[in-house]
Formats: C-alpha cells, sequence, structure tokens
C-alpha cells in the first residue's frame, strides 16, 4: 500500500494521469443496454407522435403505445437471444473443427499461428519460439487462435439469456417515457409534449452514460441522441398526419 501511495505521489508530480479500471464484466453488454433502451425510447415517441398527427384521440394513443412498448420489448428479447445463440452455436462449431484442425493438420496450423504473430511485428526469432512453445498445448494452441482467428475472448462473450432481459426490459423502460403522459392526461397535445420532454431528457441521459463509458464529450454525445429522436419524431408525426388526411 505504501509502494503504491508513493507511486502515486510520483506520477502526480510528473503529470501522469492516474490509472483507470477498465469497465469490466458489463462491457459485452453495453450494446444490448444502449440498443434497448434508445430503441424504446425513439420508436414508441416515433410511434405516439404518428398516431397523434393521424388523429386518435388519448385512449387510442395509450392503447396503441401499450401495444407497441409490449410488441418492441418481446421482439427484442427474443430477436437478441436467438441472435446471441447463434452466434454462440457457430462459434462453437467453428472451435470443434480448429480442434479437429490441430489434432490432424497441426503443421498448417502452426504455420497460420507463425504468420499471426508476424503480421503483428514480432522478430522472425520471437516467433519461431512463440510457435515452438504452443506446439507443446493443444489447449494453448486452441486458446491462441480462438483469439487471432476468430475474435473470441471469453470475457468478453455474451450470455443470451443476460442479453435478452438487458433488451427486452430496457425497452420498456425507454417506452415509458412516451405512454406514461397519456395516462395523465385527455389532450393528446399536452400528452404528445410531455412525451417528446422526457424522451428527450432520457435520450440526453443515455448519450451521456454512454459518453461516460466511451470517455468521450457527455453534452456532444446527448445532444447527437436528442437530435437524431426530434427529427424522426417530427417526420412521424407528419407522417401520420398526411396518412390520416388521406384516411379520413
Amino acid at each position: 500500500m505504501k509502494r503504491k501511495g508513493l507511486t502515486s505521489a510520483r506520477h502526480a508530480e510528473e503529470g501522469v494521469p492516474p490509472y483507470e479500471d477498465h469497465i469490466g464484466e458489463s462491457r459485452p453488454y453495453w450494446r444490448d443496454i444502449i440498443l434497448g433502451v434508445n430503441d424504446g425510447l425513439v420508436s414508441m415517441l416515433l410511434l405516439v407522435a404518428g398516431v397523434v398527427g393521424g388523429g386518435l384521440n388519448t385512449d387510442q394513443v395509450l392503447l396503441a403505445g401499450v401495444a407497441g412498448a409490449i410488441a418492441g420489448a418481446i421482439s427484442m428479447a427474443a430477436g437478441e437471444y436467438l441472435a446471441t445463440k447463434s452466434q454462440d452455436d457457430v462459434l462453437a462449431a467453428e472451435l470443434d473443427l480448429e480442434r479437429s484442425h490441430i489434432r490432424h493438420h497441426r503443421e498448417k496450423e502452426l504455420e497460420q499461428l507463425g504468420d499471426m504473430f508476424s503480421d503483428m511485428g514480432l522478430h522472425d526469432d520471437d516467433v519461431r519460439n512463440i510457435v515452438e512453445a504452443f506446439d507443446r498445448s493443444d489447449e494453448g494452441m486452441l486458446n491462441a487462435m480462438k483469439v487471432l482467428e476468430f475474435g473470441i475472448v471469453d470475457s468478453e462473450r455474451r450470455s443470451p439469456v443476460v442479453a435478452m432481459a438487458m433488451s427486452g426490459l430496457l425497452f420498456l423502460a425507454g417506452s415509458s417515457t412516451s405512454v406514461l403522459p397519456f395516462v395523465l392526461t385527455n389532450d393528446t397535445g399536452v400528452g404528445l409534449w410531455w412525451a417528446a420532454a422526457l424522451t428527450s431528457v432520457g435520450l440526453f441521459i443515455v448519450g451521456s452514460v454512454k459518453a461516460i463509458v466511451a470517455r468521450t464529450s457527455m453534452v456532444r454525445a446527448g445532444f447527437e441522441n436528442m437530435l437524431i429522436a426530434g427529427l424522426g419524431g417530427v417526420l412521424a408525426w407528419y407522417i401520420g398526419s398526411l396518412v390520416g388526411s388521406a384516411v379520413g
């Protein structure tokens, strides 16, 4: 502990930035987190804007919103589960084939492994020593090929069940900003205004959280998220208005 304190003090004096830990086990799921909540925020705002523009009353807008939120959450959850599970199945089949290659075509696999290390800029003598070391371990060769050939890092693999739960539940959470206002008002214009305001706040928060994790500008990411949804909302309202007029 004392040495760590002395090192930190020396780094501070030298202007070295402090050591930061990585975000860890949550890293593989940030795609599901951002996609789930963002899709709920944006798609539901576009839905209610479209049906309000089409002339529906608050009860009809609320029904459409609830139905859309449930359908969207189920679709997101099922889609993420199937996509993640399918990816795992494909990778498992590839690894089984790789085990066969290591057993029956070892020289070819060792040559391929050496080429990949050479492409990283390592010296030929170092590559030769590294390949000889891997040649002594089938499991070591398989793990090396998993990373270098297939880009598989076990700590970065996503659980289909966790991905499904995150996508579905976060879609519902994002949807709430566009659905709840129509529970509290009988005026579709007021409900749409509140839906837009709450969704904008939600989008800004999501963009800011993403920026914190990605270590970029919070303000820029927040407004970028808001702008995309805002343009889509205006477009959806006008399309709904046109369709409503044509049908009416």
